[in-house]
């Protein structure tokens, strides 16, 4: 181990640990705060809540978007809701019982101080984006509604329809936009990061390509914020955008900031299954359907009548049986496994015998179809339109894929990475879900950090470097970061193979789901150490990347997001293959309990797996570093949802 993983996570209760430390931070007077230049990179909750509240606070912010507009951030497609302890429903919710599903949910391998930070300032976000007028759904007597969402047995999921995620990153966009108008945030759109620049061992800028002219630039700042999104991408077929990428955080990791648990993958247990081997991605159906909907497949194998066929007594609600205490609102690795587990028993459903269903057959008899429509009327039509099935008529079918990633870059108690200066929020790092992320836990976190943690934290950096002004570009750092991009660019362009950048991705994609998906064991992830670096030799020899580098070129930028996926799918398979435990999204087949279900090995591997980059022969050269977790508030128990 050579790094110093210092979470700096304040000393008393756990209940005071924010409190106290705001206190303790230094502070950037209001007159001071014009003097700093902060970089944000990423529009999504996270990022553009940063920018915004940066900006709103006196700091001149740049921040920046690979997209046409903030807008298109990722963030847009979360559906379900975001979860806050305000126990509206009076059903016995709290900030600890928030915090509690949540170190449970994610199967204990999250720093309790963290979390707890994230629920207590739930609240607070539910309070922000109303007074924003997100327009989230209410109940007859005018006060915000709430549902329940898989791992808890309280209501305290807040929603607009399925479009939650939307409709709060037009409220964070909002705040950005007054900004930009105001002048304090300048906006860079079409513009994506692919080199941090480090002066003296911290973060002092970003090397940028604008993806209409190509041309690559410098940009300086006294400290940068990564709110870059996860790297679920990997997989080629994922419920991601296809731009989502691995660049950002990659390239920070290259320069020194650890990687924390890259192989903690989510697998979301509600999505449309792939109609076949060439399709590019996968659709989402929200988390909340399962609120409703029941979950289950024909008792016998290979049965292929329509579900309306198979009666009652001839059909298996495996996760009602199996879990009465939960029922279908089992956390999502336990219902993505248990979906896997009776598909490969022969009892799929559908075309391809690929899925499971979705069934709303009973909530529409107990409530009415006008009810249904009204929670969920947008999401069955997305599914008519993707399926051509009509699910007020047919259950939908579904099957486990690629959503979420818990690990990310490491981040102290400040959200800072080991680099000084740099911070990472959101879905880039790994600090508050653990080995698996609770539905509507994600909106909850991106807020959290964007609009309340790193502006407070950061002042506590930034107050050390008052005085000082950014770094030139013109400085050999700036330089050399511009050189190394441009270099890159130009070996990729010059290899004119014979096979696209997306052949590539599937083959990378097709190793890593079959040894490093939903199951994994130590003989599919030897195999996949051999044949990632294989798959990586042949597309930096034989790619080809066509059209002109300095112009818009899609194919170029998939190609140098495609060589980083290529490095991170060998460092979160050798993760993997350390970790001899299952715990949450990690199930290795050989550490399971009689009934199936994850087992942990708390004595050898209660610990954030820190990995320090040590050169491109990523399962040999890369260094291990281990932070202790420990529980004081918590008792270490296997998790159970019956």
């Amino acid at each position: 181990m050579t790094l110093n993983l210092d979470a700096h996570i304040p000393e008393g209760p756990l209940a005071d640990k924010w409190t106290n430390h705001k206190f303790d931070l230094n502070l950037v007077a209001p007159n001071n705060r014009r003097k700093f230049e902060v970089i944000v990179v990423g529009t999504g909750l996270a990022g553009a809540g940063a920018a915004a509240t940066l900006g709103e606070l006196g700091y001149n912010v740049k921040v920046f978007t690979y997209h046409d507009s903030p807008r298109r951030a990722h963030s847009i497609a979360a559906q379900g809701g975001i979860n806050a302890a305000k126990n509206y429903r009076n059903d016995g919710d709290s900030i600890f019982r928030l915090f509690y599903d949540t170190i449970k949910g994610g199967d204990y391998r999250s720093r309790e101080a963290n979390v707890y930070r994230l629920a207590e300032v739930s609240n607070n976000i539910i309070d922000q984006a109303t007074a924003q007028g997100v327009p989230f759904a209410r109940e007859y007597g005018g006060g915000l509604d709430n549902r329940s969402f898989g791992g808890a047995q309280v209501s305290r999921t807040f929603y607009a329809r399925g479009q939650t995620g939307q409709q709060l990153l037009l409220g964070a966009y909002q705040a950005l936009a007054r900004q930009i108008h105001l002048g304090t945030v300048t906006l860079y759109n079409r513009t994506e990061m692919l080199d941090l620049v480090l002066h003296e061992g911290r973060a002092v800028g970003i090397t940028t390509r604008d993806l209409l002219n190509g041309e690559v630039s410098s940009h300086s700042g006294h400290a940068v914020l990564m709110a870059t999104g996860g790297y679920g991408n990997v997989y080629f077929l994922s419920t991601n955008a296809k731009a989502c990428n691995v660049t950002a955080t990659w390239r920070a990791h290259r320069k020194g900031a650890a990687f924390a648990n890259p192989s903690y993958t989510q697998i979301h247990p509600t999505c449309i299954p792939p109609a076949d081997e060439f399709q590019s991605k996968l659709t989402l159906m929200s988390e909340s359907l399962r609120n409703d909907g029941r979950i289950w497949v024909p008792d016998a194998e290979a049965d292929n009548r329509a579900a309306a066929d198979i009666p009652e007594d001839e059909r298996d609600y495996y996760l009602e049986r199996k879990y009465p205490s939960f029922g279908n609102l089992v956390p999502r690795d336990v219902a993505s496994r248990n979906a896997k587990t009776v598909v490969d028993e022969g009892r799929g459903i559908g075309p391809l015998n690929n899925g499971v269903y979705l069934d709303f057959g009973a909530a529409m008899e107990r409530f009415g179809v006008d009810t249904i429509q009204e929670r969920y009327g947008n999401l069955f039509d997305m599914y008519e339109r993707i399926t051509g099935e009509n699910p007020y008529e047919v259950p939908m079918r579904i099957y486990p894929a690629t959503h979420y990633t818990m690990g990310g870059l490491w981040v102290d108690y400040n959200l800072e990475t080991t680099v000084p200066g740099l911070f990472a929020l959101g879905e880039a790092n790994f600090s508050d879900h653990g080995a698996n992320r609770l539905g509507a836990s994600a909106l909850m976190q991106g807020l959290a950090d964007g609009y309340f943690v790193a502006p407070t934290t950061l002042a506590g950096y930034l107050a050390d470097w008052l005085g000082t002004d950014p770094v030139p570009i013109d400085d050999p750092a700036f330089t050399e970061s511009h050189t190394e991009t441009q270099d890159r660019i130009n070996r990729l362009m010059s290899i004119n193979g014979t096979h696209t950048v997306d052949h590539y991705h599937r083959e990378l994609g097709k190793v890593i789901w079959e040894d490093c998906g939903m199951s994994r064991n130590r003989a599919g992830l030897e195999r996949a150490l051999v044949e990632i670096p294989q798959i990586r030799e042949q597309f930096w020899t034989d790619v080809k990347v066509p059209g002109d580098p300095n112009g818009w070129n899609q194919s170029l930028e998939k190609a140098l997001r495609v060589a980083d996926f290529m490095e991170m799918a060998e460092l979160k398979v050798r993760d993997a293959l350390h970790r001899e435990e299952s715990c949450g999204g990690h199930f290795r087949e050989e550490h399971q309990t009689a009934e199936g279900e994850a087992q942990r090995d708390d004595e050898n591997f209660a610990y954030v797996a820190a990995w320090e980059y040590g050169g491109e022969d990523i399962q040999n050269d890369a260094v291990l570093n281990k932070e202790p977790l420990e529980f004081d508030n918590v008792s270490l128990t296997q998790r159970s949802y019956k």
